[in-house]
């Protein structure tokens, strides 16, 4: 009987550990399933050009334009345009994201994205459609902040991105009032920007701090900087001119190597906001975009430098 017993017992077990394990293998295979179900659902985005499935939560986003906005809600980025990768801004967050191109649709393909963000102007946007499904903007057809919740819809951070937008332009907003306090309601601002050679008007929306200046601080530009751009939101001007257009301040927009002999000229000296030391130097390299990165480093320049 006792042995029996020990046989039954032992049986018994056997059969329980069996058991066991094969719940275990089926939960982790349940598990797996699950994991698999999530990473693979997608949600339709209504882009510009019609609805898009898209994943939901993206993993590898290769980013022909806007891959600083989605960098600035930690995006998932594999690939990023050589405009971006420059960037001096982004030179450590993108050291490891591979430099692509809309003109080579290997370089995309090799990334192997499950998302890729285009503008409607570049080439080859079937050939990337085939890769992985892909969203396309028009440059300056939402504001800078409307871009960056359309960046959240994408990536499935809306209110992240709208919290953001609000709190920003409430502060440059705040800041605008406090500067407008300060210099009188009619104080200028001309944004010029120069190779050395060329030189550039900006209006409103051309990067560079313009949607910070003009629209959520509100300040104004000269009446003939803002007829000179209101077709084409910038306009070349020639060095003899400068004077002209000069606002109470000066912005101006410059590379590392620009040669700046020309500050040292007659025109360039009897500018109002030159001798009285009203002009804020800024790298284009750095400050081309309108992504929130870009806007809080240039928010804090200019908070400081026209409330001197």
């Amino acid at each position: 009987m006792k042995r029996l017993f020990s046989m039954f017992f032992a049986l018994t077990f056997v059969l329980v550990l069996a058991a066991c394990s094969s719940q275990g293998e089926e939960s982790e295979d349940n598990s797996s399933a699950d994991s698999e179900d999530s990473s693979s659902e997608t949600v339709t985005y209504e882009s510009e050009s019609g609805p898009v499935e898209i994943p939901k939560n993206p993993k590898r986003i290769a980013a022909l334009t806007y891959g600083p906005n989605v960098l600035s809600l930690d995006g998932d980025l594999v690939g990023v345009d050589q405009w971006s990768k420059a960037n001096p801004l982004f030179t450590e967050d993108l050291a490891d994201v591979t430099q692509i191109t809309e003109e080579d649709p290997e370089s995309v393909l090799a990334v192997e994205p499950d998302l890729i963000i285009a503008g409607t102007n570049m080439q080859n946007l079937e050939e990337l459609e085939k890769i992985a499904p892909t969203v396309v903007f028009t440059w300056g057809e939402l504001d800078y902040l409307e871009q960056q919740i359309e960046i959240g819809k994408i990536l499935g951070k809306e209110d992240e991105a709208r919290e953001w937008a609000e709190d920003f332009e409430s502060r440059a907003s705040q800041i605008g009032k406090e500067i407008k306090e300060k210099h009188g309601e009619d104080v200028t601002v001309t944004m010029f920007e120069t190779n050395g050679t060329n030189f550039y008007i900006f209006g409103e929306a051309w990067g560079r701090g313009t949607e910070i200046l003009f629209q959520a601080m509100d300040l104004n530009m000269p009446e003939n900087v803002e007829e000179a751009v209101s077709e084409e939101g910038y306009h070349e001007i020639s060095q003899e001119v400068l004077s002209e257009y000069a606002g109470d301040y000066i912005v101006l927009s410059r590379g590392e190597d620009t040669d700046m002999s020309f500050t040292e000229d007659e025109v360039w000296q009897s500018i109002p906001a030159v001798k009285e030391g009203r002009v804020i130097e800024i790298d284009t390299a750095k400050t081309s975009y309108s992504d929130p990165t870009t806007l809080e480093y240039l928010l804090e320049i200019y908070a400081e430098e026209l409330n001197k």
